[in-house]
């Protein structure tokens, strides 16, 4: 034992004793470092490297959160993830729960919009304004109107805000051709810096009812024969003048 213990790089010796030692769950058991450096028998791999897309416009970083689940944000606005609403969020990795280990909550919006696009992936055809063309484009504002509005778009003279602008017809099904009677139906949707603003209208003055509830009998009104998928596009069936002729406050619309 003491001619070992001369030799500082020997192995550490250990003494033979009756009853075997039980380290403490907070003993650290590796060998204590000597002066000596040694290179690591496996090379740590180097950090990955962030996409294409987000290399270009920004570092990205992630920070652990209570439970040690990884929160990834860019220094680039330009590249945040963000919600349908444009709300910026860290992730939609992680869940909103009570605790680090706790139960997820009902107010996680963010896994509930995530589910919901899941859900939906399999888009059917809208159920009106299904046959419609859309472009992209920009607002530009020429004159500032922050003495009548606080919109954030409207405050800056000559500032350019994304939008996408969809000019539609109405009762048309996806398969349905633009030559029709039928009403237009436009949706324009800004992407502003405090979040999306959608701005929808049809080219009528007035509109066929006064009550929301009534919306889905006048749709089913006003859409083709189910059993004949026609007239497309049109109200030139009984179905429509029927419903007209029940409901009194749709006379003004019809007398345009």
């Amino acid at each position: 034992m003491a001619s070992m213990l001369k030799n500082p790089d020997a192995a550490p010796s250990v003494k033979a004793c009756a009853a075997p030692i039980h380290p403490k769950p907070h003993e650290n058991l590796m060998p204590k470092q000597t002066g000596k450096k040694t290179s690591p028998a496996v090379k740590p791999a180097p950090p990955a490297k962030p996409s294409g897309r987000t290399r270009a416009r920004g570092a990205v970083t992630a920070a652990p959160g209570n439970g040690g689940e990884p929160h990834q944000s860019t220094t680039d606005m330009a590249a945040t993830l963000t919600t349908d609403q444009g709300i910026p969020i860290a992730d939609n990795q992680n869940q909103l729960k009570a605790g680090p280990r706790g139960p997820v909550l009902l107010q996680d919006f963010v896994f509930r919009e995530k589910i919901f696009h899941f859900d939906h992936e399999r888009i059917p055809e809208r159920i009106v304004h299904a046959r419609g063309s859309a472009a992209h484009g920009f607002f530009e504002l020429y004159e500032s109107l922050s003495s009548i509005t606080r919109a954030d778009l409207f405050q800056r003279k000559g500032e350019r805000t994304p939008l996408f602008a969809r000019f539609s017809t109405v009762a048309g099904g996806a398969g349905s051709v633009d030559t029709p009677r039928d009403v237009r139906g436009f949706a324009v949707k800004f992407y502003t810096k405090q979040g999306n603003w959608d701005l929808v209208g049809n080219n009528i003055p007035v509109f066929f009812i006064q009550d929301a509830i009534k919306f889905p009998d006048l749709v089913h009104a006003v859409k083709m024969e189910a059993d004949r998928g026609y007239p497309q596009a049109a109200s030139a069936h009984d179905t429509f003048w029927d419903f007209i002729s029940l409901m009194p406050e749709s006379t003004h619309m019809i007398m345009w």
